[in-house]
């Protein structure tokens, strides 16, 4: 039995699945496009959010050392992506990844994972940025119902029909194709990274040198708490962090790190790139690298325009220009939150469709999901179901600490691939890498290692959510995916069946 849960979809046949005329992506998408998808979805609520958040409570000015530390912690997780990525440039990410290495239970499990990972990240996405765009409505006089506002505040029904009709909308643009898609999220981030460069320029002119005295606050023990809320460190070890300091600095790392969440979106998109060996790389690493520029400025100028014990937790980059009477910006910076959560929301759902795509077509979920548009050469089945199902989630949902259970999931994705790397290079040294890893086995030690210790900050109950969304995903496997799948009914694609379909197959 282990045999069969452990069996390897070999690379080359990953690869050549990818050329069955029903199953086939189109190929569209450059260097550029990909590092404009990375940037789309990696700056969003973190920068204009958790900045505050973590310099108020945890490291004070020297969050901009926090967003270092993170930054390089994403860092060993993107050279380990960007092997990968380029030597498979199949759709599906990490799930092809440990699929081609460490077999298909844990290639399910990792799948699984993913696609909880951007429904809630899009489902909560999604209500963040209704709430950016019901305020600047607040501000022009126009009201929605409560009861079409969302759960937060709604007294009985309560329907947030703004971040229902964004997800929509998205849905049917990514059933449209990937370059319109592209040409649309450049716009945005075009839009989103002036707002941050407006932030940046503007503020420096504010910058007051007092405010970051002391750059590194005087460290604050925190009392480790007994319940489900503490991190999972505490329980284990009765050990809490301390707030500001030096170890301040690393737990403020474990917050914004989320904000960096993203940059692996871009590994799903492999099979609809040109040219992934040479492309997918520059787009992984391009996009974490202008992101953390941006991140460690923003950090900067915002800490030494308002002294971090007065920064806002909500709004801290337009709340610090509103403290400094210059509305404008802070309107400003209000509308490129709500503009630059748009692409967030359209490439967590782009990320989950692959994902689900791939599975559907390796048959551990129904192969009715797995053909793509005539058309279009999109996955439209699997785009359409789950866009109406997040739509509904979205609609329904308050923004909570389900949040946490994207963090746990990309955290988890980190770990599989770098373990991925060591693996392959030892079962298929032959394999042809566009992009080399440098350093292993020692970069992907690290990154599980960081990966792991991030994981271990979480909240307990978020473990415990993971842990339940786990065991479902356990039940689905043996029950369908086992049974189903392609690779163990020996139905994988050959050669002449891609030069000459079987008849009957065409849609």
């Amino acid at each position: 039995m282990s045999s069969t849960l452990f069996r390897t979809k070999k690379i080359e046949q990953s690869i050549l699945d990818t050329e069955e005329p029903e199953h086939s992506l189109k190929k569209s998408l450059s260097a550029l496009d990909l590092t404009v998808f990375g940037v789309g979805v990696i700056i969003g609520t973190g920068i204009f959010v958790l900045t505050g958040q973590v310099a108020k409570n945890n490291a004070g000015p020297a969050v901009s050392l926090a967003f270092v530390a993170a930054g390089v912690a994403c860092a060993l997780a993107a050279l380990c992506y960007a092997e990968f990525a380029s030597s498979v440039p199949v759709a599906g990410s990490a799930y092809t990844f440990s699929y081609a290495s460490l077999g298909e239970l844990p290639a399910w499990i990792i799948g699984w994972d993913l696609v909880l990972e951007f429904a809630l990240g899009t489902a909560v996405v999604a209500v963040g940025w209704s709430g950016y765009v019901r305020s600047l409505m607040d501000n022009w006089g126009w009201h929605l119902p409560a009861s079409l506002g969302g759960r937060d505040g709604a007294s009985g029904f309560g329907f947030d029909i703004l971040a229902a009709a964004l997800v929509l909308l998205l849905t049917a643009i990514l059933v449209v194709g990937m370059k319109l898609s592209a040409r649309i999220t450049s716009l945005v981030v075009a839009v989103k990274v002036t707002v941050v460069l407006i932030v940046i320029i503007a503020g420096a002119f504010f910058i007051n040198g007092d405010n970051y005295k002391p750059f590194v606050p005087k460290a604050q023990a925190v009392e480790a708490g007994g319940n489900l809320k503490a991190p999972l460190i505490q329980l284990m070890f009765g050990w809490a962090p301390s707030n500001f300091g030096v170890m301040g600095i690393f737990t403020a790392a474990s917050v914004v790190f989320f904000a960096f969440i993203g940059f692996d979106v871009v590994a799903t998109a492999a099979e609809e790139t040109r040219n992934p060996q040479r492309d997918m790389p520059r787009g992984i690493l391009g996009s974490l690298l202008i992101c953390t520029v941006l991140y460690v400025a923003v950090a900067i100028v915002v800490t030494g325009m308002q002294k971090y014990t007065q920064l806002s937790v909500d709004a801290p980059l337009a709340d610090a220009f509103k403290a400094l009477d210059h509305p404008f910006f802070a309107g400003v910076i209000s509308f490129g939150a709500a503009v630059g959560l748009t692409t967030v929301c359209m490439i967590l759902l782009l990320g989950q469709t692959r994902v689900f795509f791939a599975m559907s077509r390796d048959g551990l979920l129904p192969r009715f999901f797995s053909h793509v548009h005539p058309r279009f050469k999109t996955p439209h089945r699997p785009t359409i179901l789950l866009g109406v199902i997040i739509a509904i989630v979205a609609g329904f949902t308050s923004l909570s600490a389900l949040a946490e259970l994207v963090n746990i999931g990309t955290l988890f994705a980190f770990v599989v691939v770098a373990l991925s790397v060591i693996i392959l290079r030892r079962t298929r040294p032959d394999l042809h890498r566009a992009f080399r890893t440098p350093w292993v086995p020692v970069i992907p030690i690290l990154s599980v290692c960081a990966s792991l210790w991030l994981m271990l900050n979480l909240p307990a109950e978020t473990w415990l959510r993971f842990a339940i969304w786990m065991v479902i995903g356990f039940l689905v496997y043996f029950l369908y995916g086992r049974s189903h799948s392609r690779l163990g009914r020996h139905e994988e694609t050959t050669v002449d069946e891609v030069v000459h379909p079987p008849h009957g197959t065409a849609e």
